[in-house]
């Protein structure tokens, strides 16, 4: 988010003019204080002569819009359509999932769980940190928030993973940018149904890797293939014999249950769940739907997900672990907010499973719905690093010196 508002910052001080900007979720990483000087940024390029398109799912940022783009109705193969297009008033009164969530927000929680015990970190002096002692209940789920910069991250995922290592992270590092990578892959799912393929056929199950003995010997799996044209850059075009489906003909006529490894990796997560009945599949499965990725294919190249599904495929791939501690920097990021209650419900479970879940998080209705919550600040920077407010959400809203107590 700083990276990001960093290079906005070196836009606004060009005199270009007639210049289309195009920003993707700029408002990452950013405490609903700070959205209203992003929103000033992007109106002073506007009002400079340029055209502005702002990828965005921040209903603060969605209501400055001169005009709105809405997509759906859905993600995935059911997406891919204009919903809506108009003014942001008109938006409101629209039938789809944008114009229902951006109209209602989610109520405070009114019970809490209560801590088992605690898990001390006491004088913390890390980066802008100020000498700084917290308890961290344990068995609850704890949301830590403060405005960009106040030493959150410092605090959570430095000061706190260091004295905690068995804590599960999950953060907004990439998954990778191999585009031998898929969610099968990545989940560790792949090894299961390939061993399901082998057993059903009778053969190696290496024949159903395309980075092993099925590949195609054309373009060594990757279903393209490059040429080189010197001076230029080279140009990417199918693979004339396996027509991009990256395995060699004869892995095609083993089957499973009917289909054949190519078909299963173009289901989307939502058709393997009713395909799978194998015990160590169906779980990885049922949490990717769980985190809402039921409309990714399981063969999509990890390098075409966006941040948002990075950061949820990187959940999906812990939750089917048994963990006690669970570490979360901003899991709303490039979530829509249909989604953000579908999130909380996972936190919720994690939590009545026994685990003890920390989040890190600007997204008021994750606030709202927290155990406890851990407020720093009062700024950024150097004049941050305090603990302002540690308790309920609802006690959050009566501390007058913590400035997320005018938001939650």
């Amino acid at each position: 988010g700083e990276g990001q508002r960093v290079k906005l910052v070196k836009h606004l001080g060009s005199s270009l003019i007639d210049v289309m900007y195009i920003f993707d979720e700029p408002s990452v990483g950013l405490h609903p204080r700070d959205i209203h000087q992003l929103n000033e940024m992007l109106q002073k390029l506007r009002d400079m002569g340029n055209t502005v398109l702002v990828v965005e799912h921040d209903p603060d940022v969605i209501k400055v819009a001169d005009h709105v783009v809405d997509l759906g109705p859905h993600a995935g193969t059911q997406g891919g359509e204009i919903v809506y297009e108009g003014s942001y008033t008109g938006l409101l009164k629209a039938d789809t999932l944008t114009g229902k969530f951006m109209k209602e927000a989610m109520p405070i929680k009114q019970a809490f769980r209560q801590a088992k015990k605690q898990l001390p970190l006491s004088k913390v002096s890390l980066n802008n940190l100020k000498n700084v002692s917290v308890n961290i209940p344990v068995g609850v789920l704890t949301v830590v928030t403060g405005v960009a910069g106040s030493g959150k991250s410092s605090l959570i995922s430095e000061a706190f993973v260091a004295q905690f290592p068995d804590a599960i992270v999950v953060d907004q590092t990439a998954v990778g940018t191999n585009p031998r990578s898929n969610p099968a892959t990545y989940t560790g799912m792949m090894d299961e149904v390939r061993k399901a393929f082998a057993k059903a056929n009778k053969v190696n199950a290496g024949l159903f890797s395309f980075n092993s003995k099925g590949a195609c010997e054309n373009c060594n799996g990757l279903g393209v293939v490059y040429t080189d044209l010197s001076f230029f850059e080279s140009v990417k075009s199918p693979c004339e014999d396996c027509g991009g489906k990256r395995f060699k003909d004869e892995v095609l006529d083993y089957k499973l249950y009917g289909k054949s490894i190519v078909d299963v990796l173009e289901m989307t997560v939502r058709q393997a769940l009713e395909f799978f009945t194998i015990p160590e599949i169906a779980p990885i499965l049922q949490t990717m739907n769980d985190v809402g990725l039921d409309y990714l294919t399981l063969g999509q190249p990890l390098n075409t997900l966006s941040g948002g599904e990075c950061q949820r495929i990187k959940l999906a791939s812990e939750l089917h672990k048994e963990g006690s501690i669970y570490v979360m920097d901003e899991p709303t990021t490039g979530l829509h907010k249909s989604d953000t209650a579908l999130l909380l419900g996972i936190l919720n479970k994690l939590v009545d499973g026994g685990n003890t879940v920390i989040v890190i998080e600007h997204n008021m209705d994750v606030v709202r719905n927290a155990d406890w919550v851990i407020d720093l600040g009062p700024e950024g920077g150097s004049k941050g690093g305090q603990v302002i407010f540690e308790g309920t959400p609802i006690d959050l809203k009566q501390a007058k010196q913590s400035i997320t107590s005018r938001y939650v």
